[in-house]
């Protein structure tokens, strides 16, 4: 089963007027990913997700230009079932004899950043081949689902004071158990993300966990006063406090506060975790296999959260192709707790495929069954949002 084919596509769809949101992003009109697509001289297709920004919008054209260009030509008649060797080849270039006759990584340059986005995308297309090709979901290829249920958490929140509590509770309506809210910049002042933040614990039933997610834009002093202004919220986590670029100002957040932080989202590679992990900065980690470098990497990193006995939640705001390999993790690994869950306008997650990711009534999701990934690209909606 060799790799005949790897395709990209950068995909841009509007999101409808009455599902946009504002955020430290800005105004979110459109909704970007990119589709990998690798073809096995079998005729069968895997499918992936490589990110090009953490938010909903963001250029993928670089992205794109490296699967097919630069990763493409060097996978061509590679056998799709060796996973991991791909992975090493693409991360060690011409140098990935030596990575693999020797046990250890001589990576390329770009060994953060899109070429990791790009071999996101390709790892876990061939996570979805495989699955398809043994007749078995990917969850099974990682060592089999821990649990037959998990609780899902709507993740998102952008609304005042004066309206947080009705658009959370609104998804708690849905049977969500846990609700996630975003602060930071967005709300200009600290004060504002701590009057905010207690609105919304007042409206919500004391069962209820509530995370608070700042997409790392206060500064450490700033993140340690909003910890202290809600410090008897009882948080499930604070999310990325500060820019992932300073790990030690995480560290000192952490170190200030008994609220947990969660962080690893913007993360490229599970050495980056490491670091994160060696600096005492995070309780929960959060990776997106849509970056972190595919399902592959997701799994060592659920093993550091596994090893260090740090919970695991990956980070599922994407595509329905990132959200099922992030769902195939948790429901692998035996640190994962609850699964995020978009609330925002999200048209990749639901016109891109034909199949219906939906939670049930108590907001729950069941292990996968199906093979692969088991979804299946609308080739028509590719068709028209193809840039």
């Amino acid at each position: 089963m060799k790799i005949a084919n790897i395709e990209a596509y950068w995909l841009r769809c509007p999101i409808p007027k009455e599902k946009q949101h504002r955020s430290d992003y800005g105004l979110l009109t459109n909704f970007d990913m990119t589709l990998v697509v690798v073809t096995t001289d079998t005729g069968l297709q895997g499918f992936g997700e490589a990110k090009a920004a953490v938010g909903s919008s963001g250029s993928c054209a670089s992205i794109v230009s490296c699967v097919e260009n630069e990763l493409k030509p060097a996978l061509i008649g590679q056998d799709a079932s060796q996973i991991n060797r791909i992975w090493e080849i693409v991360y060690n270039g011409t140098r990935d004899h030596y990575a693999l006759s020797r046990g250890r990584k001589f990576p390329i340059l770009g060994r953060r950043g899109l070429t990791i986005s790009a071999l996101s995308g390709i790892d876990t297309a061939l996570w979805d081949i495989k699955g398809k090709a043994l007749g078995v979901p990917v969850v099974e290829l990682l060592g089999g689902s821990c649990r037959d249920k998990m609780p899902a958490y709507a993740s998102g929140g952008w609304a005042g004071a004066d309206a947080i509590g009705e658009q959370l509770k609104g998804y708690t309506e849905k049977g969500f158990s846990g609700v996630k809210m975003r602060v930071g910049v967005m709300d200009e002042t600290v004060a504002e993300s701590i009057k905010r933040v207690r609105a919304a614990r007042e409206a919500l039933p004391d069962h209820i966990k509530l995370m608070t997610d700042a997409h790392g834009t206060f500064s450490v002093p700033e993140a340690k006063q909003f910890c202290r202004g809600v410090e008897d919220c009882n948080l499930y986590w604070f999310e990325e406090p500060i820019s992932p670029d300073n790990r030690i100002g995480t560290a000192e957040v952490r170190a200030s506060t008994h609220i947990p932080i969660a962080a690893g989202e913007s993360e490229y590679t599970a050495f980056d975790v490491r670091d994160l992990i060696a600096e005492k900065a995070l309780d929960v980690i959060q990776p997106d296999c849509a970056i972190i470098g595919g399902i592959t990497e997701a799994m060592r990193v659920s093993q550091l959260a596994h090893t260090y006995q740090l919970e695991l939640a990956p980070h599922c705001w994407g595509s329905a192709f990132s959200f099922m390999a992030g769902l195939s993790v948790a429901f692998a690994s035996p640190s994962a707790n609850v699964i995020e869950f978009s609330l925002g306008g999200n048209p990749m997650m639901y016109d891109l495929v034909k199949e219906k990711i939906s939670v049930d009534k108590k907001g729950m999701l069941s292990q996968p069954t199906q093979p692969g990934l088991g979804l299946t690209p609308n080739w028509d909606f590719v068709k028209e949002f193809k840039q």
